[in-house]
This record gives C-alpha cells, sequence and structure tokens, in this order.
C-alpha cells in the first residue's frame, strides 16, 4: 500500500482526529510511520501482501488497530455529541457503483477489509431497503479484534443495523430480524402501512420515526439516530440513498473505493436521485493505492 496524499515529511505517532483536523489534514505535511515511530507504514493502508493483508515497507503486517486509528471518527468537543455521518462506497473507473446489480464484482480483499473496519467503528449501519435486498444483507457481527475498542468508546458488541425503508416491503424471516446482536432499525414515515409497522415489530425491529409522510426525511432521520445514542454513522447506500443524503446536506464524509475496472452498461453511480442545485465541494483528506485500487477519504468542506 503506498500513501499517495497528503505528502509528507514529518512523523506523527499518535494524532487525535477532530473534525477540524479532518479539514487540515488535506494540507498538512505529516506522515504516519508506523505505532511508535517503528518505522512501519502508515497505518490507513488496506490490504497488500500477497496474502490479502496490509505490509509496511519492511514487511510488517499492519494490525486492525492502525487502520482503525487511521479511519478513526472525529472527536466531538466537550458537550457536544454531535452526529458525523460517513459513506462507504466502491466505484469502477467508468463510475459504475455495481455489476450485475451486486457491489462484490468491483470489489477486492482489501476494500472488504476496510469495508469491515468501518463498520466496527460505527454505531449504526444505515442502508436502503433495496440494497438489503439486493445485497443479501446480514446482521453486523461481533468482532473480538475490536471489542476494546468499541468497549472503550461506550458502544455495543456490534453496530445496529438501520434500514431506511418507506414501504417496510421486508422479509422478516431474515436473521437480520430473527437473529442479530443489536435489535434491527428501520427509518420510515410516520404514513407507513400500520399493517407493516405491527409486523416489523413483532419481528423483533425497532421502527423510528424520521419523516411526516410515507417517506424519511433525511435530516430527522439522523438527528433520531442521534437521539437514540448513535453519533457514529456509516452509510453503505444504495446509490438511491446516498444521493438523498447528499441531496439534504447531511453527509459528512465519503471513504471512496475506485476499482481499476470497466463494466460499461448502465449500473448506477454510487449516489442517484435529481441533480443538487449547486455541486457540493468535499476536501481531500487521504488517497492511498493498491494493486491500482484507489482508496480515498474526503470530508465536507
Amino acid at each position: 500500500m503506498r500513501r499517495l496524499f497528503p505528502v509528507t515529511d514529518q512523523t506523527v505517532t499518535d494524532q487525535t482526529v477532530t473534525r477540524e483536523t479532518l479539514i487540515r489534514e488535506t494540507v498538512a505535511h505529516e506522515t504516519v510511520t508506523g505505532p511508535a515511530g517503528e518505522g512501519g507504514a502508515a497505518p490507513g493502508a488496506r490490504e497488500g501482501g500477497p496474502d490479502g493483508h496490509e505490509r509496511s515497507p519492511d514487511g510488517r503486517e499492519w494490525s486492525l488497530d492502525e487502520i482503525a486509528d487511521a479511519y478513526a471518527y472525529p472527536e466531538p468537543r466537550p458537550g457536544e455529541p454531535v452526529p458525523w455521518l460517513r459513506a462507504n462506497m466502491v466505484s469502477t473507473l467508468d463510475g459504475a457503483a455495481q455489476h450485475d446489480g451486486r457491489s462484490q464484482p468491483i470489489s477486492n480483499a482489501t476494500d472488504m477489509r476496510v469495508f469491515g473496519t468501518l463498520r466496527a467503528l460505527a454505531d449504526v449501519v444505515i442502508v436502503g431497503a433495496e440494497t438489503v435486498r439486493q445485497e443479501q444483507y446480514r446482521p453486523a457481527r461481533a468482532r473480538a479484534e475490536f471489542a476494546r475498542r468499541r468497549e472503550a468508546a461506550g458502544q455495543g458488541a456490534a453496530p445496529a443495523i438501520a434500514i431506511v425503508s418507506a414501504s417496510l416491503d421486508l422479509d422478516f424471516s431474515l436473521p437480520l430480524f430473527t437473529s442479530p446482536l443489536v435489535p434491527t432499525l428501520i427509518l420510515t414515515g410516520a404514513a407507513a402501512a400500520p399493517d407493516r409497522v405491527a409486523a416489523a415489530e413483532k419481528s423483533g425491529a425497532r421502527v423510528v420515526t424520521a419523516g411526516d409522510g410515507v417517506g424519511v426525511d433525511p435530516a430527522r432521520a439522523v438527528r433520531a439516530l442521534a437521539d437514540l445514542g448513535h453519533t457514529r454513522l456509516l452509510t453503505e447506500g444504495g446509490p438511491r440513498l446516498l444521493g438523498q443524503l447528499v441531496a439534504a446536506g447531511v453527509l459528512d464524509e465519503l471513504c471512496l473505493t475506485v476499482s481499476p475496472t470497466l463494466t460499461a452498461g448502465g449500473a448506477q453511480r454510487i449516489a442517484g436521485g435529481p441533480a443538487i442545485a449547486v455541486p457540493r465541494r468535499f476536501a481531500l483528506v487521504s488517497l492511498l493505492e493498491e494493486d491500482g485500487f484507489l482508496y480515498s477519504r474526503y470530508a465536507r468542506v
């Protein structure tokens, strides 16, 4: 794994990430070369060795803790439990977010390892109902590698999955509802069909109202999750949901993997829906490369 940005000339060993430093990193001349200055690789790199794991220049495999440090959520200022919403998406060189309706064919082992790390850092994973169906979502699992970190952050064993759905047209017999470690949340509107709400609640899911009509208001959804104590928010799409979050101005960060593949066809982009009036500007925080894949982080300016 190579760090392409920021361009660096100084070793930093233990940096606290704040909302401000996420932006400052775009111009700072810093580099992280391993824990306690041991000369390893930057702890944001993803998998890179022949066995699919990150390697430093001296051959040392990067730990999951180092990766998690590189992707840590901003630390809120005291008395300010403001939610931070990041998205994690993958795109081909020609802009496709999926192939044959799924993201897996354009991903790789490195991308999936970072995917797992981002999940392990989150309080809740927000996902659209169509993506739940297409990607055959299962409950988030507890991972021993992150148990200590989550306990120190006051988090439970695993993040909750929060499904955004107007119709609640979901199969409540799936493990996502019958056997999650943390009850699955369903974000919907106040006008959702009462029989579907009842079916969801009977399955063990918690229905959260986040809109006055049938659909969900993205800003209200973020506030509702924060009211439940979830401030480290992660969305995995799909494209329609991400487009709604972008249009509502509630997205704080984008972690985008650019896959060195071309698919042609009419696949969706990472964000769909109507165009917004003025493009929203994000600042590049970091850019990593391995085997032709680019791993980028952008934060809202």
